[in-house]
């Protein structure tokens, strides 16, 4: 269900509408830090996601009169940066990509993983350092082969649902669906030297 836009977007939007400078230097002001993050998040190299951000606040600035209301101003800006975000990395030439194979469980012919599973560790003292544990998440997530990556970050961190993921990368629901699983079991791969505390 979408939120109704408040008061303050409300008056903000009007005055973008308005083609008011000081409206636009605001959206920038209020919104810029999270919206390069988000384009950070979905490409490796910060002057990509500067340039995708340029890119998206030039888009939103210009469609501002198309803007309709139905969705938070914010929603519609996310939204905005990471097509913004997907564009810049169709554009780059992509070099052959890592196998993700290596990256999954084996498994035995009767359905069991081949080799123990590790057991994470969630002691108090670790959870304490959870800015920490975020980051080497965020560099096992980085060590993702690029397409499954990309449906990572879309599902699990932008909490973006299948269908649009699927459009927006122009795959199947079904392929997503696919990707997001190995993916997710690729990770774990990644962060069981970390996280686990040995077979159990």
């Amino acid at each position: 269900m979408e939120e109704a836009l408040s008061t303050d977007e409300s008056m903000l939007v009007t005055a973008l509408r308005a083609g008011e400078p000081s409206a636009f230097e605001r959206l920038v002001r209020e919104h810029g830090g999270r919206l390069l993050a988000v384009a950070e998040r979905l490409l490796a190299n910060r002057e990509d996601a500067r340039e995708a951000l340029q890119d998206a606040l030039l888009a939103a600035f210009r469609s501002i009169k198309s803007f309709d209301g139905r969705a938070r101003l914010t929603t519609w800006l996310h939204r905005i940066v990471i097509n913004a975000a997907l564009m810049k990395r169709r554009s780059k030439r992509r070099h052959p990509e890592q196998q993700i194979e290596e990256l999954l469980p084996a498994f035995l012919a009767d359905g069991h993983q081949a080799g123990p599973v590790s057991r994470w560790n969630d002691s108090g003292a670790e959870l304490s350092q959870r800015n920490e544990m975020q980051q080497i998440v965020r560099e096992k997530i980085d060590g993702l082969p690029e397409s499954y990556r990309i449906v990572l970050m879309l599902r699990d961190i932008e909490e973006i649902d299948t269908e649009t993921v699927a459009e927006m990368l122009e795959l199947t629901p079904g392929a997503v669906k696919v990707r997001l699983h190995r993916a997710r079991q690729a990770l774990r791969t990644l962060l069981d030297p970390v996280f686990g505390k040995g077979s159990q």
